[in-house]
């Protein structure tokens, strides 16, 4: 895992995307995006999921899972007929910006109306291109262009210029991760576990590609395991003719030895923790350790377990970019979380606001007046009113 590239998501500006008419925030190694059910959160982290499976599937199955291009772009009386994503990024060698606007037209159809990438590279000449309706209009790469088409993103065709290469893997290699306990719980058809999916329902090979893989990393899953659910040993792989499920070992009061319990007799709770640990510690594809973000992961959780999940997401941002989504005072209540971590996310009458804290609450916090949780509890925790309009490109 050392060997991997760290690539991180440095700044996000959405336009018109679902419910966020408008944001611009800058994103560090962990985020925590604060704010009551329904306000836009999962919104926002799906951003980063639509980039991402629009490049390493096509455009057209990352908007079709979400209902079509209507249901994308955001609903208001002003009727929208566009929405944009734009990213920074950076790692070891490259920073720069990608991003594209999707157009609707007449007949539930649309259209890549824009698109752009900018990539410097340490020590070498900058990379760039912009495409307009599927053709390349302007570019600083050298050689034959591919055929580019206005239904899918241009940086599919062009990834194979060495030059945007690594951003095409970073991209593609970032995660979203909505845990399933239920899906969890079914045997499950066994794959070569390299990649956790959404729902966490190959985890059972996953458990096992670490356990032969990446050993440290399974053992650091468990001792959280071990500390958010008392008398839990470990978690591995069990076979079951051409299906598989995870068998928990779990101490027993009056036993020497753990007993063996298969998923089925697992609660919710165990198997969202689980879910959550695999999902920050296990590598990306391609050796790049590229963003994750997980909701809600204090669900279905003991209140009490929420600092250990908050020192899990903490120690798994040192390896990898962490975000998760959160409405858990219990889960804020430490010391230790900085306030340059917190978005502060607010629905307006269906319009979603999403900002750093304001101003008083990050002094509050700095000078350890109050915990995040307990300026949560009191509803301190808004966007500021100019914290969506940082400058993300400049």
């Amino acid at each position: 895992m050392a060997a991997s590239t760290r690539f991180n998501i440095t700044g996000v500006q959405l336009r018109d995307y679902r419910s966020i008419a408008r944001c611009r925030v800058r994103l560090g190694r962990m985020t925590l995006l604060v704010g009551p059910n329904g306000s836009g959160k999962s919104n926002f982290v799906d951003s980063l999921r639509f980039v991402s499976q629009a490049l390493s599937e096509t455009l057209d199955s990352a908007l079709r899972d979400r209902g079509g291009v209507s249901e994308v772009r955001r609903r208001s009386t002003g009727h929208p007929r566009h929405f944009t994503i734009d990213l920074s990024f950076e790692s070891e060698s490259i920073s720069g910006s990608y991003g594209f606007t999707i157009g609707a037209v007449r007949g539930g159809d649309y259209r890549v109306s824009h698109e752009q990438c900018n990539v410097a590279h340490l020590g070498e000449l900058p990379a760039s291109f912009v495409a307009r309706d599927g053709q390349v209009v302007e570019t600083s790469l050298r050689g034959p262009m591919p055929k580019l088409v206005d239904d899918r993103l241009g940086l599919v065709a062009l990834s194979g210029f060495e030059e945007l290469r690594p951003v095409f893997d970073g991209l593609t290699g970032m995660n979203v991760f909505n845990l399933n306990p239920e899906t969890m719980r079914q045997l499950q058809k066994p794959d070569a576990g390299d990649l956790l999916r959404r729902d966490g329902a190959n985890v059972a090979s996953v458990l096992d590609s670490l356990k032969r893989n990446h050993p440290n990393l399974k053992e650091i899953i468990e001792d959280y395991l071990r500390k958010i659910v008392p008398g839990i040993e470990s978690a591995d792989r069990a076979s079951f003719g051409a299906w598989e499920s995870v068998e928990f070992r779990q101490r027993v009061a009056g036993s020497p030895n753990p007993w063996s319990f298969q998923a089925t007799s697992m609660s919710d709770g165990t198997l969202r923790a689980l879910g959550v640990l695999v999902a920050l510690f296990s590598p990306s594809a391609q050796n790049v350790l590229a963003p994750v973000a997980v909701e809600e992961p204090e669900s279905a959780l003991h209140p009490g377990a929420a600092g250990i999940l908050l020192d899990a997401l903490g120690r798994a941002s040192e390896l990898r970019q962490v975000l998760a989504t959160t409405h858990s005072p219990e889960l804020l209540d430490s010391e230790s979380i900085e306030a340059e971590s917190l978005l502060a996310v607010r629905s307006l009458e269906g319009r979603t606001e999403i900002g750093r804290v304001g101003r008083a609450s990050i002094q509050a916090i700095k000078d350890r007046l109050f915990t995040p949780g307990e300026l949560l509890r009191v509803d301190q925790l808004a966007p500021d009113a100019d914290s969506g309009q940082d400058s993300l490109f400049s």
